[in-house]
């Protein structure tokens, strides 16, 4: 402990293997972060702004599009200023803000997603009680519990981490920091860092995904029972969007953290890493928007209200005239 050197900086392998295409890299993920601030602040908008989508089910969109953006916002900037230097490096500081925040953001998703999965539930299994037990206090207190469990497993695994010792190397097969990464470079003892991960993976990823599974179980057999298929068709539509965003992000999560150690290629690793952290949150905005026909709706007033009001008073100067 005392002949310790404190590391000062990390140094990102990610996307270093090919340094000719470091501004391509660097147009791609600028587009793809500029469509995701894009896409969901749009549907943080009409959730705030249309009354119909003064719902539930949008109420927690609107959480989840904030959590994408704050997602993509903790590992993206970095990156793309990274594509300019030689050397891609974040200060020690930095790397546990980012841990921070980026755990606080995937621990959030896990029990959000499944906070939606039980919003369905009860849309179609509980159609008549839908409005009383979905209530504004519930949903609220539902929010908080999803933010609250994630900035608490995100500050004990924070904490655990930034007390080990790391001595064997400041260099990161990544372009973001994640914690199995910097136990690996860790010469102290992590047995306590790897409980809690293990712990955290059975908490919040594992049980909100059992729940998620069981929720869409209860709602199949709902919608089974309903006689015509264009009924059936009906209800199932009201949760396709959710659904497909939970196979997404629990497919590329999976993929991301379970994949076998054998193989090891860290172009295949930055781009499932790519994949789960980044395309993911564009996406979520794209889905709702395309299958959902509140969304479009509202998309298409708020069209027309911006439209009309800039083409009314050229119209008026025209008569003017």
């Amino acid at each position: 402990m005392g002949n310790q050197t404190h590391i000062m900086e990390f140094i990102f392998l990610g996307f270093s293997n090919h340094p000719n295409l470091q501004i391509l890299f660097f147009l791609v993920f600028l587009v793809i972060y500029t469509v995701t601030l894009l896409g969901n602040t749009l549907i943080l908008t009409l959730t705030r702004a249309d009354p119909t989508l003064h719902t539930p089910m949008y109420f927690f969109l609107s959480n989840l599009s904030f959590l994408d953006i704050c997602y993509t916002s903790a590992t993206v900037p970095v990156m793309l200023v990274n594509f300019f230097r030689h050397r891609k490096t974040i200060s020690y500081t930095g790397c546990m803000a980012q841990l921070f925040f980026l755990i606080t953001c995937a621990g959030t998703e896990c029990v959000l997603l499944a906070v939606m999965a039980y919003d369905r539930y009860v849309a179609v299994c509980k159609p008549l009680n839908y409005p009383s037990i979905m209530s504004n206090r519930l949903c609220v207190q539902l929010a908080a519990f999803s933010w609250l469990c994630g900035l608490v497993n995100s500050l004990v695994h924070t904490l655990l981490t930034s007390a080990i010792v790391i001595c064997k190397s400041n260099e990161l097969s990544h372009f973001f920091c994640d914690v199995p990464l910097l136990l690996k470079l860790s010469c102290s003892d992590t047995s306590v860092n790897e409980a809690a991960l293990h712990l955290a993976s059975a908490l919040i990823g594992l049980s909100p995904c059992l729940f998620t599974m069981v929720s869409y179980g209860h709602i199949i057999s709902a919608i089974l029972k309903i006689q015509s298929i264009k009924g059936q068709f009906k209800t199932f539509s009201t949760c396709t969007s959710h659904l497909i965003v939970v196979i997404i992000f629990y497919s590329t999560s999976n993929f991301n953290y379970n994949r076998p150690s054998s193989g090891y290629s860290l172009d295949i690793d930055t781009l499932v890493s790519s994949l789960y952290c980044i395309v993911t949150p564009m996406l979520n905005p794209v889905i709702y928007s395309l299958r959902n026909k509140e969304v479009k709706d509202a998309l298409k007033k708020m069209g027309r209200k911006y439209f009309t009001g800039v083409a009314m008073p050229r119209e008026r100067e025209g008569e003017c005239q």
